[in-house]
């Protein structure tokens, strides 16, 4: 007999302002616990130091989260001079200090701009990333350190917001996989007396700006069941960036029975992933397969058998 999943069906998207010093896990299990929610996931994790963006999904939206962890990210981060500690941030052991050189905004607009484009980054050993089967944080927490090969990344804009001398603020847009951290150590390096981050906070990832967040304390001040789930987004914002196709009843059986359907795919490419949309209503994405076939690739468990 099959276990049945405890809590409500409920589906949908939730832009949270993860608060400061909150695991992006336990910020994930709050909103579960809120919405009495039987499934829920994240897009990418936040560091518990830092603040802001992190799309949460409920229900049938967790099938399509991974589409958000190739997003583009904006982050804003306070970089202070003259310290280096172990994670790179401000809550971690200073293991070096260094006089901060007497430097200009020019002087810091100079070195930002080898920072813009194309970069190498080499992952902080205070990462989510594994060596043999073991997350580097946790080997880094054991005094261990392990060759990290370098990442090509983009930085599309690193763009200085203030500087006072000792430290300074920048908006940095970027691709997936870029480390903040990192990149402010490198900064920092490069402006000859090293740095680490004191504040983070994401402002966007994919589509999803800051603007649309809710905090855990406006949620939990909502009176019920129904006004929370009012706020949720839509499951299909997750793949809005995909191309649609519309299916009719024939494609719709033959979709949900698993089979390739008859349909008109237009200028798709074979391999192509598409929005399917049955009755006006989203039921998945499919994959094209030629000129006027579509199988069927991810569906919402709620598409009947007919």
């Amino acid at each position: 007999m099959a276990r049945q999943r405890r809590g409500l069906p409920v589906n949908g998207v939730l832009l949270l302002d993860k608060p400061k010093g909150v695991s992006s896990n336990h910020a994930l299990q709050r909103i579960r616990r809120l919405f009495q929610a039987q499934k829920a996931g994240h897009t990418g994790t936040l560091d518990p130091m830092a603040t802001g963006l992190l799309p949460i999904c409920l229900g049938e939206a967790t099938k399509f989260s991974s589409h958000l962890l190739e997003a583009d990210k904006v982050y804003r981060t306070r970089v202070e001079l003259g310290v280096i500690t172990d994670t790179g941030d401000a809550e971690g052991t200073i293991i070096e200090q260094h006089e901060v050189p007497s430097l200009s905004v020019d002087d810091v607009e100079a070195v930002l701009t080898r920072f813009r484009g194309e970069i190498d980054q080499v992952p902080p050993m205070y990462s989510a990333l594994k060596h043999q089967g073991k997350k580097l944080y946790e080997l880094a927490r054991e005094g261990k350190q392990v060759e990290r090969a370098a990442r090509r990344v983009s930085v599309y804009d690193a763009r200085l917001l203030s500087f006072d001398g000792t430290a300074f603020e920048l908006e940095v847009s970027c691709s997936k996989g870029t480390y903040i951290r990192t990149l402010a150590e490198d900064i920092g390096l490069a402006l000859g007396c090293g740095a680490h981050i004191s504040q983070l906070r994401r402002l966007k990832t994919g589509p999803f700006l800051a603007d649309a967040m809710w905090t855990l304390e406006a949620l939990e001040a909502l009176a019920d069941q129904a006004a929370l789930e009012a706020e949720l987004m839509p499951v299909d914002v997750l793949v809005d960036h995909l191309p649609l196709l519309t299916v009719d009843d024939t494609a719709h059986s033959r979709l949900a029975h698993g089979q390739p359907a008859a349909l008109e795919t237009g200028a798709l490419a074979p391999d192509e992933v598409a929005r399917l949309y049955y009755a006006e209503t989203f039921i998945g994405l499919g994959v094209v397969k030629g000129a006027q076939e579509v199988a069927p690739k991810r569906l919402l468990s709620t598409v009947a058998i007919s």
